[in-house]
């Protein structure tokens, strides 16, 4: 399995923007569909977007707002969060699995990163 590492957030103003990247490490990273989930206080971790090859996938929520890309070169995935709002205060997650099919459920995830806290302010 591949270790994952998420480095970019930070404390940012509604209608700010930033650039979240997932970092993999151990593991053939161009085999994996790799997503990024958010949890917010006291709530459940819940899917923001995911990346096959090319093709991604969005929440409702953040479509038009974030993208997903990822480099295999590299072995990394980013998350552009653009025109962040408050309710997208909460600690993002990489999570990667083996199949190519895309799912938005956290169970379906083989690993996980250990999160980048992205605080959203009024």
């Amino acid at each position: 399995q591949v270790q994952l590492v998420e480095s970019g957030g930070g404390l940012v103003q509604a209608g700010g923007s930033l650039r979240l990247t997932c970092a993999a490490s151990g593991g053939t990273f161009s085999r994996y569909f790799l997503g990024w989930f958010r949890q917010a206080p006291g709530k459940e971790r819940e899917f923001v977007a995911s990346i096959a090859w090319t093709s991604t996938y969005f929440a409702d929520s953040v479509k038009g707002r974030f993208t997903i890309s990822r480099d295999n070169a590299k072995n990394t995935v980013d998350l552009q969060v653009n025109s962040l709002k408050p309710e997208g205060t909460g600690v993002y997650y990489c999570a990667g699995k083996l199949e190519l099919e895309p799912t938005t459920e956290v169970k379906d995830y083989d690993c996980w990163g250990r999160g980048t806290q992205v605080t959203v302010s009024s």
